[in-house]
């Protein structure tokens, strides 16, 4: 079996020396007496287990290089294990080390048994880890296909799909953009007894009222301009398989009633045509509208409401599933480095802190692009928050006046509730609770293109 590999970062040669031959026979170990051969050794060789010596050359006698050289190391590999080594008098920088990311420390004079029981232990730990890790990845990709996630909240939503997968009911998807609906309806799908028939999806908000009626429902020649042959609709097509409406809460009133009455007699009319076509298919539908209180404001019909949502599926915004930042980020973060051949091992401690502290309006969508985008533009091999561009508001302030630092935090606020409703200008107005004029004077002003 191959052994485990061991840095010893040290400037002491008999500590070194004493070191290296108690442990090589369970380690392969790497000697480094100061901060740049340590970290020359650590990014070439990768090693799960550091010691590390505080008291480092140019200043052995103060922890400055110590700690330097435990920060600079936490952010090649936030996932290494770091014992810090220290004398009887300096317990406090140790302790304090700990809170900084080191796993554990022994004092000097070092006991070779002591030293060996802490690193057996600290390896053991480090690989249990790493195995839940990789766990949790391939559990979370085998279970739900491109579904991803550990936490309850996300648990409970796959526990949901199990249970209505071999079901005909429709099922009604509710979620804000980005948090997945459509890989929800297709996983579905793919359980189900339907999973060989065709899986048609139509964004009902994509499309022109007065083009939304053919697309659903097909049209026969001559029935409108432009009309040359008989067409299928998407309704028509998913024959035998499912239809996932998103967006279902665009879909204008008169549509609505069509709908429901092909919900409830499984038969359509194409546009100009006056044969009854049966049609035998399965209506998953998603939006991240509130339907109750469309339906309050008389936009949306109850009794619609009602044949759609026989099951109904909350799925929660990614800021709250506990623990799944983190897990997905590091999942696109390996797919994208794998995908455009680069050497990027991870995080440093400062970007995966803006990742967990930012509110991620986008969901799941804005972390997979910001993601990608960091790793196509990251020069280092950690990704950092400026490649991700979730600076803090105080760096993003220092040096700029009152009027600059408005007009910031105003231009920030109106990218993300753009991104978070697909540049719906009604939908972001609301989410700022501005009207829609007032926003198209704030675009204006601040240079944002309407797309």
């Amino acid at each position: 079996m191959k052994k485990p590999k061991l840095l010893i970062v040290e400037d002491d040669e008999d500590i070194q020396l004493s070191m290296k031959w108690a442990l090589a026979q369970d380690y392969e170990i790497f000697l480094a007496g100061n901060r740049e051969q340590a970290l020359e050794l650590f990014q070439r060789e990768e090693p799960p287990l550091v010691t590390l010596d505080l008291g480092l050359p140019p200043h052995p006698n103060s922890n400055v290089e110590g700690f330097r050289t435990l920060s600079e190391l936490l952010a090649e590999n936030l996932f290494a294990k770091i014992v810090i080594i220290t004398g009887q008098e300096d317990k406090e920088n140790a302790i304090k080390a700990i809170g900084q990311g080191a796993s554990d420390f022994f004092c000097k004079p070092v006991v070779m048994s002591e030293v060996k029981l802490v690193l057996q232990r600290t390896l053991n730990v480090f690989q249990l880890e790493q195995e839940n890790r990789e766990l949790q990845e391939r559990a979370s990709q085998k279970a739900h296909d491109d579904l991803l996630g550990t936490s309850p909240q996300i648990q409970d939503v796959f526990a949901t799909i199990d249970r209505v997968s071999t079901t005909e009911v429709p099922v009604l998807i509710m979620g804000e953009s980005g948090t997945g609906k459509e890989l929800i309806a297709k996983s579905i799908h793919r359980r189900s007894i339907r999973k060989d028939g065709p899986f048609i999806a139509i964004n009902c908000a994509a499309i022109p009222e007065n083009l939304l009626e053919s697309e659903l429902f097909g049209h026969e020649k001559g029935s409108f301009t432009g009309a040359h042959m008989q067409r299928k609709g998407r309704i028509e097509s998913a024959h035998k398989g499912t239809l996932f409406l998103d967006e279902i809460g665009e879909i204008p009133p008169s549509l609505q009633v069509k709908l429901l009455r092909f919900l409830q007699e499984h038969t359509i009319e194409r546009v100009g045509g006056r044969k009854e076509v049966a049609v035998d298919v399965r209506i998953l539908a998603a939006t991240n509208q509130d339907l109750h209180k469309a339906i309050e404001e008389n936009r949306f019909r109850e009794d619609l409401f009602y044949r759609l949502a026989v099951v109904a599926i909350a799925v929660p915004p990614l800021r709250e599933r506990l623990g799944d930042t983190a897990l997905l980020a590091t999942i696109f973060l390996n797919r994208y480095a794998a995908e455009q051949k680069k050497k990027i091992t991870g995080f440093t401690p400062q970007g995966m802190q803006a990742i967990e502290g930012y509110a991620w309006p986008g969901n799941v969508r804005e972390l997979e692009n910001r993601i990608k985008r960091a790793v196509i533009m990251a020069r280092k091999t950690k990704i950092t928050p400026e490649d991700l561009q979730l600076g803090t508001d105080k760096v993003s302030f220092q040096g700029v006046r009152l009027r600059e630092a408005r007009e910031n935090l105003e231009r920030e606020m109106i990218l993300q509730a753009l991104a978070k409703t697909r540049n719906n200008l009604s939908k972001a107005a609301d989410e700022l609770g501005i009207s829609r004029p007032t926003l198209y004077e704030l675009m204006e002003k601040l240079g944002i293109e309407r797309s």
